[in-house]
């Protein structure tokens, strides 16, 4: 499955941020951490906080912090903000759909995707950060 770059910039703020829900991390030392662009960062980090999962303070001290429940925000939650899930065609139907091949495809495709969407909704951040190695969870500084 490809993603598209706000859900991976999503997807790395939000984990960077549950590691240690406590801590509040500026969007320059996320940035700068996975080597992303900040602008674009700071308007996923919006998408977030719109979503609840993400809120903020100003100022000095202040930065972000994961606000969500860790155990029921599974990467679905994040990653449906920023991909259309079950909805791969326009308002035209592509060339070829209605023939028996295409149909058969289309039948595939949908099944493949609906085993991404299980998947994804399966998988807690808490069961994502447990799944990694100590010398690579998110910094706890």
């Amino acid at each position: 499955m490809k993603l598209n770059r706000a859900t991976r910039y999503a997807l790395y703020a939000l984990l960077e941020l549950a590691g240690d829900p406590e801590k509040h991390l500026s969007a320059t030392e996320i940035a700068q951490k996975y080597g992303i662009s900040v602008n674009h960062l700071v308007k996923v980090l919006h998408d977030l906080s719109r979503a609840r999962l993400v809120g903020s303070i100003r100022g000095a001290g202040g930065g972000h912090r994961f606000i969500g429940n860790p155990r029921r925000t599974t990467l679905y939650d994040v990653v449906s903000i920023f991909e259309d899930f079950g909805n791969d065609q326009g308002p035209l139907p592509e060339p070829g759909t209605d023939t028996e091949i295409g149909q058969a495809l289309g039948l595939v495709l949908k099944e493949i995707d609906d085993i991404t969407e299980a998947t994804l909704r399966s998988i807690s951040i808490s069961t994502f950060l447990k799944t990694m190695p100590v010398s690579k969870q998110p910094s706890k500084n």
